[in-house]
Protein backbone atom coordinates (compact mmCIF):
# COMPACT_ATOMS: atom_id res chain seq x y z
CA UNK A 1 0.00 0.00 0.00
CA UNK A 2 1.35 3.83 -0.83
CA UNK A 3 1.95 6.29 2.00
CA UNK A 4 0.95 8.92 -0.56
CA UNK A 5 -0.96 10.34 -2.82
CA UNK A 6 -0.62 13.06 -5.41
CA UNK A 7 -3.66 14.81 -7.18
CA UNK A 8 -3.85 17.36 -10.27
CA UNK A 9 -6.30 19.95 -9.71
CA UNK A 10 -7.02 23.12 -11.52
CA UNK A 11 -6.79 26.50 -9.66
CA UNK A 12 -8.19 30.11 -10.70
CA UNK A 13 -6.11 32.42 -9.95
CA UNK A 14 -7.58 35.72 -8.39
CA UNK A 15 -5.96 38.74 -9.94
CA UNK A 16 -6.84 42.26 -10.77
CA UNK A 17 -7.84 41.73 -14.26
CA UNK A 18 -11.37 40.50 -14.96
CA UNK A 19 -10.30 36.75 -15.77
CA UNK A 20 -8.99 34.48 -13.67
CA UNK A 21 -6.57 32.59 -15.33
CA UNK A 22 -6.00 28.87 -14.75
CA UNK A 23 -2.84 27.47 -13.38
CA UNK A 24 -2.29 23.30 -12.64
CA UNK A 25 -1.28 22.92 -8.93
CA UNK A 26 -0.82 19.23 -7.13
CA UNK A 27 -2.08 18.49 -3.87
CA UNK A 28 0.42 15.70 -2.01
CA UNK A 29 -0.26 13.89 1.06
CA UNK A 30 1.84 12.03 2.85
CA UNK A 31 1.28 9.32 5.53
CA UNK A 32 4.95 10.53 7.19
CA UNK A 33 3.60 13.59 7.61
CA UNK A 34 0.30 13.12 8.54
CA UNK A 35 -0.67 16.02 9.88
CA UNK A 36 -0.05 18.51 6.53
CA UNK A 37 -1.02 18.10 2.81
CA UNK A 38 1.13 20.30 0.64
CA UNK A 39 0.22 22.12 -2.58
CA UNK A 40 2.46 22.86 -5.26
CA UNK A 41 2.70 25.10 -8.21
CA UNK A 42 4.91 24.96 -11.12
CA UNK A 43 7.51 27.50 -12.07
CA UNK A 44 5.83 28.78 -14.85
CA UNK A 45 2.46 29.94 -12.70
CA UNK A 46 4.55 31.53 -10.22
CA UNK A 47 5.96 35.05 -10.15
CA UNK A 48 9.73 33.67 -9.07
CA UNK A 49 9.55 30.92 -11.92
CA UNK A 50 10.72 28.58 -9.97
CA UNK A 51 8.74 25.54 -8.57
CA UNK A 52 6.70 26.97 -5.11
CA UNK A 53 4.79 25.01 -2.73
CA UNK A 54 2.95 25.55 0.12
CA UNK A 55 2.85 23.64 3.31
CA UNK A 56 -0.33 23.24 5.89
CA UNK A 57 -2.85 21.38 8.17
CA UNK A 58 -5.10 18.99 6.23
CA UNK A 59 -7.39 19.91 8.60
CA UNK A 60 -7.78 23.58 7.06
CA UNK A 61 -8.55 21.63 3.98
CA UNK A 62 -11.29 19.70 5.86
CA UNK A 63 -12.94 22.89 7.48
CA UNK A 64 -12.38 25.02 4.88
CA UNK A 65 -15.10 23.64 2.54
CA UNK A 66 -17.46 24.52 5.23
CA UNK A 67 -16.62 27.40 6.76
CA UNK A 68 -13.79 30.17 6.53
CA UNK A 69 -10.88 28.77 8.75
CA UNK A 70 -7.26 30.20 9.19
CA UNK A 71 -5.61 32.73 10.45
CA UNK A 72 -2.04 32.86 9.39
CA UNK A 73 -0.26 32.71 6.15
CA UNK A 74 -3.02 29.92 4.71
CA UNK A 75 -6.57 31.15 4.66
CA UNK A 76 -9.67 28.55 3.48
CA UNK A 77 -13.03 29.49 2.90
CA UNK A 78 -16.14 28.07 1.08
CA UNK A 79 -16.85 30.09 -2.53
CA UNK A 80 -20.48 29.30 -3.69
CA UNK A 81 -21.75 25.82 -4.27
CA UNK A 82 -18.81 24.25 -6.24
CA UNK A 83 -15.44 26.16 -4.97
CA UNK A 84 -12.93 26.23 -2.25
CA UNK A 85 -11.16 29.50 -1.83
CA UNK A 86 -7.20 29.18 -0.77
CA UNK A 87 -5.27 32.26 0.31
CA UNK A 88 -1.60 32.44 0.64
CA UNK A 89 -0.13 35.08 2.45
CA UNK A 90 3.64 35.73 1.83
CA UNK A 91 5.46 39.26 2.51
CA UNK A 92 6.12 38.77 -1.07
CA UNK A 93 1.67 39.57 -1.52
CA UNK A 94 -0.95 37.26 -1.30
CA UNK A 95 -2.14 34.58 -3.89
CA UNK A 96 -5.70 33.68 -3.90
CA UNK A 97 -6.95 31.01 -5.62
CA UNK A 98 -10.14 28.85 -6.10
CA UNK A 99 -10.41 25.17 -6.47
CA UNK A 100 -13.38 22.78 -7.17
CA UNK A 101 -14.55 21.95 -4.02
CA UNK A 102 -14.80 18.53 -5.42
CA UNK A 103 -11.59 18.17 -6.32
CA UNK A 104 -11.02 18.79 -2.73
CA UNK A 105 -13.08 16.35 -1.43
CA UNK A 106 -11.93 13.38 -3.32
CA UNK A 107 -8.05 14.13 -1.94
CA UNK A 108 -9.00 14.54 1.09
CA UNK A 109 -11.26 11.02 0.65
CA UNK A 110 -7.86 9.78 -0.63
CA UNK A 111 -5.93 10.88 2.25
CA UNK A 112 -8.26 9.79 5.06
CA UNK A 113 -8.15 6.19 3.71
CA UNK A 114 -4.34 6.42 4.21
CA UNK A 115 -4.68 7.93 7.82
CA UNK A 116 -8.15 8.65 9.03
CA UNK A 117 -8.73 12.20 10.75
CA UNK A 118 -8.14 11.80 14.34
CA UNK A 119 -5.58 9.35 13.73
CA UNK A 120 -2.66 11.42 12.71
CA UNK A 121 -1.01 10.96 16.14
CA UNK A 122 -0.56 7.20 15.35
CA UNK A 123 1.40 7.76 11.98
CA UNK A 124 3.93 9.97 13.94
CA UNK A 125 7.27 8.73 15.13
CA UNK A 126 8.37 10.56 17.92
CA UNK A 127 11.85 9.10 18.47
CA UNK A 128 12.77 9.39 14.98
CA UNK A 129 11.55 13.15 14.53
CA UNK A 130 13.70 13.78 17.72
CA UNK A 131 16.76 12.08 16.44
CA UNK A 132 16.49 13.98 13.10
CA UNK A 133 16.13 17.46 15.13
CA UNK A 134 19.11 16.53 17.02
CA UNK A 135 21.35 15.61 13.93
CA UNK A 136 20.82 18.41 12.41
CA UNK A 137 21.76 20.64 14.94
CA UNK A 138 25.04 19.15 15.19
Amino acid sequence: MSTSIEQAVEARLVAAAPRMSTIPATLHYDRNDPFAVRMTFPAPATLEGIEVYWTFARELLVQGMEQAVGDGDVRVRPYGFDRTVVEFHAPEGTAIVHVRTGELRRFLHRSLSLVPLGDEHLYVDLDQDLADLMRDAC
